[in-house]
């Protein structure tokens, strides 16, 4: 059973964490199968914005297997199989596949929204920082636990979680590691919606189709100004912008818009 699950429906592209039975905590091939789904996600045309969740009720992702990894990019143990040495020596454009997993250094511009079903900590939280939008299941928890094992958040949430949300409760959540309900999440902006678990999937497809249905190019190039224009002078800033602007404003999909509005009808984008 693969520990990664991916399939697209409508334009979606659902990832599914997919070992239930330790808490969706990450190991080498979660590491290495979960890098494969962006790339995979990233290159099909057919797959508009993506939905990141956990298999069963319990867990988003625990983080990294305590057992597996961890041992492995410490050097406490050696590599014993294939995903043992994908996850060391393997690149991607020059990222390490748990790079490009976390979705670091190598910027996914299509949008991704986390669905967080329960426990959320360490690199479960990490990832669900990489991710755009988050909806978070009543019982949920999310944390950055990595210091109460003697760790740093270094999957990005050092960098990520600052420029997210007010910096003393960004300070608060680094430092102590402990863990926050999914409604304190919330208060502080972590996430955008809190839901009962019934209503967690479908809540995250609402807002998935209605990214969906606008112009991909659009949506891509939004996504990439704001990951590129983020903390830059606001004149420079401005320059980033208004390059994505003249490419928008020459594509088939502006004029398709456009066009569609005048003639009362939705709009057929081609992301070109």
């Amino acid at each position: 059973m693969s520990a990664v699950l991916y399939e697209v429906r409508d334009g979606i592209a659902y990832v599914t964490l997919n070992r239930p039975e330790v808490h969706n905590a990450m190991d080498p091939r979660m590491v290495v199968e979960l890098a494969e789904a962006w790339l995979r996600f990233e290159a099909d045309d057919a797959a508009r914005v993506a939905i990141v969740t956990g298999a069963g009720e319990q867990a988003f992702s625990a983080g990294a297997d305590l057992k597996r990894l961890i041992p492995l990019v410490t050097r406490a143990r050696q590599p014993e199989d294939e995903w043992d040495r994908r996850v060391l020596y393997d690149r991607v454009d020059g990222v390490r596949l748990i790079d490009v997993a976390l979705m670091r250094f190598r910027p996914l511009y299509k949008p991704v929204i986390a669905a967080i079903n329960g426990y959320c900590l360490a690199g479960g939280t990490e990832l669900a920082l990489a991710c755009d939008l988050r909806v978070a299941a009543e019982h949920a928890s999310l944390g950055l636990t990595e210091p109460k094992r003697g760790l740093i958040p270094g999957g990005g949430s050092m960098a990520r979680l600052p420029r997210q949300i007010p910096y003393c409760k960004a300070m608060e959540i680094l430092l102590t590691g402990d863990p926050m309900p999914a409604q304190e999440a919330w208060r502080v902006g972590l996430v955008n919606y809190v839901v009962p678990l019934p209503h967690l999937m479908p809540t995250a497809e609402r807002l998935a189709r209605s990214i969906a249905e606008n112009g991909p190019l659009a949506v891509r190039k939004i996504k990439e100004v704001v990951i590129n224009s983020l903390g830059l002078p606001l004149q420079q800033a401005f320059e980033v912008e208004n390059e994505a602007s003249r490419i928008i404003m020459r594509s088939e999909d502006a004029r398709e818009g456009a066009r569609a509005f005048a003639e009362k009808r939705k709009p057929e984008f081609t992301g070109r």
